[in-house]
Parts: C-alpha cells; sequence; structure tokens
C-alpha cells in the first residue's frame, strides 16, 4: 500500500500557515507576513506564496485589505478545522481502514490504543 504524503510546495506553506492560526500564532484579524516576507522566509519563489495566500482565501481562511495585506479570518480556527476533518474522513481513515481490514486490526484494539494515547497526553 503506498500512501502519498508529498503536497505541493504551495500547500505545504497554507498546511503551515494554518498550523501557526491553529496553534495561536496568529490571532483573529491580525495580519500575517507579506507574500514577499513569507517567499523570502522559506525561501520559495513569490509565485508560490501568492497561490498559498490564494488557497487560504478561497477557503476563507484569511482576507486580504487592499494595500494592508493579509489578515486572518474571524472563523479561521473552525474553517481549518472542518477542512481537516473533511480530509481525514475522505482521505486517511479509508486506508486507515483498508490497512486495519488486512492486518486484521480490530476496533476494539484502536479503541484501546486511542485511549492509552488521550491518557499520555494529559
Amino acid at each position: 500500500m503506498i500512501i502519498k504524503t508529498q503536497n505541493a510546495i504551495f500547500q505545504q506553506l497554507a498546511l503551515k500557515l494554518c498550523d501557526d492560526i491553529l496553534e495561536g500564532r496568529y490571532e483573529t484579524n491580525v495580519r500575517i507576513p507579506s507574500v514577499r516576507d513569507l517567499a523570502a522566509d522559506c525561501e520559495v519563489n513569490p509565485n508560490t506564496a501568492v497561490k498559498s495566500y490564494e488557497w487560504l482565501a478561497g477557503n476563507g481562511i484569511i482576507y486580504n485589505k487592499r494595500g494592508l495585506g493579509y489578515f486572518v479570518s474571524e472563523d479561521a480556527v473552525e474553517r481549518i478545522v472542518d477542512l481537516r476533518k473533511k480530509q481525514f474522513l475522505e482521505s486517511y481513515l479509508p486506508i486507515m481502514f483498508k490497512a486495519m481490514s488486512q492486518l486484521k486490526i480490530s476496533m476494539e484494539q484502536i479503541t484501546e490504543l486511542y485511549k492509552e494515547y488521550n491518557e499520555r497526553q494529559k
């Protein structure tokens, strides 16, 4: 079974910004780095950074104030969680279920491992 994990560079940048928003590095209505700054910091072509910002804006995670830059949307966290939940349910979960079936791993085993994981996180 081959699992594709490599994302395009613009997707990696977008995912990193989403992580930063979820971790509280950028709060609601706060300006995020400019396209140029992001491109320079990540050593990528500015067009790649633009593509990331366009994807984030298209998904309502950030918005542009003309002449001022990009800012974190009011409901950015909820939108990110919804997008990631949808991706998990549609992409990762079917792969996990297939692997569970092939490897004869029961839901009870998964449940027990999940409980152990949650206990370690406390």
